[in-house]
């Protein structure tokens, strides 16, 4: 198989590898971005149909290239955000290469080669851009094969109308639960919410100042190596339109975590037991780095050490999408800084030879 030498690979086309490239075509480095999806819009392309833009917490405009989304709040984010970062890659006139399914980046005559499907690239920086949709985090709990219903994680929910008549434990503290509970009071026959800490709800506007607090916090983790907290779990829940329209509906209140499942619902450790035949996990996502893995870039603490987007085991990788840049709030800024640090890195190469 022949392997392409290239100046720089971004590994994913979601917001961040967006922003990335587009930062990387600014300094002149044309970068070759690979995207795992059919076509463009991220993990926007797998959200329910039932997430309106109405919903959501607002697209942040992708650097350079300003568009409004869409002005019909009824429309499903799912079509209308990928319509969106499709005209962006054009317009900004980067080159994607999909479907293409990265297998592993490993060193070799000093660069990283990215292996995959589509071929083999040789490049002086890699920018991984990867996110989290793919992998899911759904935890364990005593019982969870006995129970007789069935269980979801929120990566496969696609609106109300197969819940009609259910009894659902939706289980999880951030945006996700918020839509699905926004959503199944008077269809559902009942709901129940469960977290592990009670939610923190915040009554500001959650201005630039509060996003670069809350994306500081989990910058700190990811700088000492630990693995990566979501911004939403700094942050706390605002009354967002889905937050109110849950409210409204009577669907928040909320119960501390059950001690197991069991074959006819979920109980606690006191003896309360509550009847259900459905379990949502709205429980998050965890990074998905697996091709990353020849690297040996994690420390015992189990995340990656970064520093900004910089893992600092490996100087040619720049991770985006990950920690602080994995929501809206942190991308467009982790794009502009990754680009910024492979400038600088392959001018001190080039002045080096």
């Amino acid at each position: 198989m022949n392997v392409n030498e290239t100046d720089v690979v971004v590994i994913g086309a979601g917001q961040a590898g967006l922003s990335s490239a587009y930062f990387l075509n600014r300094f002149g480095l044309d970068p070759v971005v690979l995207d795992a999806a059919e076509g463009p819009g991220g993990a926007w392309r797998h959200r329910s149909p039932s997430l309106t833009m109405d919903k959501v917490h607002g697209i942040f405009d992708l650097p350079g290239v300003h568009r409004e989304p869409s002005a019909d709040g009824l429309a499903p984010a799912a079509l209308v955000v990928p319509e969106y970062y499709g005209a962006y890659e054009r317009e900004a006139g980067l080159r994607i290469v999909r479907p293409v399914q990265v297998r592993a980046v490993t060193r070799g005559d000093g660069r990283l080669v990215v292996a995959s499907d589509a071929g083999e690239w040789a490049a002086r920086a890699v920018v991984n851009a990867t996110g989290t949709w793919t992998r899911p985090y759904w935890p364990y709990y005593p019982g969870s094969s006995g129970f007789l219903g069935r269980q979801l994680h929120y990566a496969a929910y696609r609106g109300p109308a197969e819940f009609a008549g259910r009894r659902v434990v939706v289980v999880g503290g951030g945006a996700s639960a918020m839509h699905v509970l926004s959503e199944l009071g008077g269809v559902a026959a009942g709901t129940l919410w469960v977290t592990r800490r009670p939610p923190v709800w915040r009554d500001d506007d959650f201005g630039e100042e509060a996003r670069r607090d809350a994306v500081a916090m989990v910058e700190e983790r990811v700088r000492q190596g630990l693995p990566p907290q979501s911004v939403v779990s700094v942050t706390g829940l605002g009354y967002t339109p889905v937050v109110l329209e849950a409210l409204e509906k009577g669907t928040l209140h909320r119960l501390p975590m059950f001690a197991r499942i069991e074959p006819g619902g979920v109980a606690w450790g006191d003896g309360r037991f509550e009847a259900a035949d459905t379990i949502v996990w709205a429980t998050g996502f965890r990074s998905a780095l697996d091709h990353l893995a020849p690297l040996r870039l994690r420390t015992p603490g189990g995340g990656i050490q970064v520093d900004g987007t910089q893992a600092m085991a490996e100087p040619r990788l720049q991770l985006v999408g990950y920690g602080p840049s994995a929501s809206t709030v942190g991308a467009n800024r982790a794009g502009r800084t990754a680009a910024v640090n492979v400038r600088r890195l392959l001018a001190a190469t080039r002045a080096a030879a």
